[in-house]
């Protein structure tokens, strides 16, 4: 069933709360990437000239001690949107009571605010994480209407997006709209032939996202760590790379079932040592060291994936090919973001986390359709789950 958008809602001149994805990168007190704001403007921007009344919640990193409350304040982003807007955004310090519930009250047509970071809220029995109903029935009685516009916490069931959706009438926001759009088209609808790539550390992390794609995709190129698991379960040496033993089992089981449809690396960059200095060899999967890691794909794998992305009309990608932080171990990543950034015509998607990451530091984001702008609410997306946060929403 479709959800409910903004543009279905009335939100003219009204109070409008909208849960974004305000969780930022920091260093030295400096946000680092403001892409998930920009990523909120056309959302905010619409609200604007609709002369609502836009009231923002977010969260920032995790607070489990009062310590965390300054290094996770929401007051520079607040500072960076009132700048990326160019006009004031108000900004609560508080993220309940009398000070706040004036501060909404006193906003005129047009104002924007953004309210203190939600977690503040988890230091007193995670309120907001765990969803209690108390503060999202509270948070909810600020405002008239609802917009989810946080793809990131899609997955998470909150206090500030299952609990006030539960309370007010609500929709999603053009952001959401946009995710699900690429992603659902790419899985439920793909123009094929449909390849995924699958990377990241653990077979665990992404069973499921595999069983589902099976089904799905044409093609499905493992890399990464969890590639290690796989080779291990064929039967060969991997040395110290990193493996779920007890996820041999399930490897298997998902290889009988796959057939060729499955891709695993031929050839891997091995390393004697888990550091950006350490020595490496490129080596046939037959022929790796006892004593010896893998660490990135090689560059005959690199080869086979190209051959198989070259024909592709729909791709989707979760998870490095290796340790791409480390430049001797990168060339699998950069590889595979090449083959798929230079293809023509194709829906090329991105599911976020550290492939969304790999493909802005490669200064490639202008040439994939869809860049996720949340990898835990991608990865369950491919995993065919409901996300609460979007479940929580009035369907159309």
């Amino acid at each position: 069933m479709a959800k409910k958008t903004i543009k279905d809602l009335d939100v003219q001149g009204k109070t409008v709360l909208v849960r974004v994805d305000f969780n930022v990168p920091f260093q030295d007190g400096k946000i680092t990437d403001d892409n998930r704001i920009v990523q909120a403007l056309q959302t905010i921007k619409y609200l604007i000239d609709q002369d609502s009344k836009v009231v923002l919640f977010s969260h920032l990193g995790k607070i489990k001690a009062e310590e965390d409350k300054a290094k996770n304040d929401l007051k520079p982003v607040a500072e960076r949107l009132s700048e990326l807007l160019g006009k004031e955004v108000k900004f609560s310090p508080e993220t309940r009571g009398e000070e706040l519930e004036a501060m909404v009250n006193g906003l005129e047509a047009g104002d924007v605010m953004l309210v203190q970071n939600t977690r503040y809220e988890d230091l007193d029995g995670k309120k907001e994480s765990g969803n209690d109903p108390e503060l999202g029935k509270y948070w909810a009685s600020l405002g008239e209407v609802f917009v989810n516009d946080a793809f990131g916490t899609a997955h998470r069931a909150h206090a500030s997006n299952v609990g006030i959706a539960s309370n007010l009438e609500s929709g999603v926001g053009f952001l959401i709209e946009k995710e699900l759009k690429y992603l659902g088209e790419a899985v439920d609808n793909p123009e094929r032939p449909f390849v995924a790539i699958l990377g990241g550390a653990k077979v665990s992390d992404k069973i499921n996202v595999i069983t589902n794609l099976l089904d799905k995709a044409d093609k499905i190129i493992i890399g990464g760590g969890m590639a290690y698991t796989f080779l291990k379960a064929q039967g060969k040496e991997v040395g110290t790379s990193l493996m779920e033993e007890d996820r041999i089992p399930v490897a298997k089981e998902i290889m009988e079932k796959a057939g060729d449809k499955l891709v695993l690396p031929v050839d891997v960059v091995i390393a004697d040592d888990f550091s950006p200095e350490a020595n490496a060899e490129v080596v046939s999967i037959d022929e790796i060291p006892a004593d010896w890691q893998g660490l990135d794909s090689g560059p005959e794998s690199v080869k086979l994936y190209d051959e198989i992305l070259k024909d592709a009309k729909t791709v989707v990608w979760n998870g490095p090919m290796g340790v791409f932080e480390f430049e001797k171990f990168a060339q699998g990543t950069i590889g595979v973001c090449e083959s798929i950034a230079h293809l023509e015509g194709a829906n090329t998607i991105v599911g976020g986390g550290d492939s969304a990451a790999a493909v802005a530091q490669l200064g490639y984001e202008e040439k994939f359709t869809h860049i996720s702008t949340g990898g835990g609410a991608s990865l369950q997306y491919l995993e065919g789950k409901p996300l609460p946060g979007i479940e929580a929403i009035a369907d159309k």
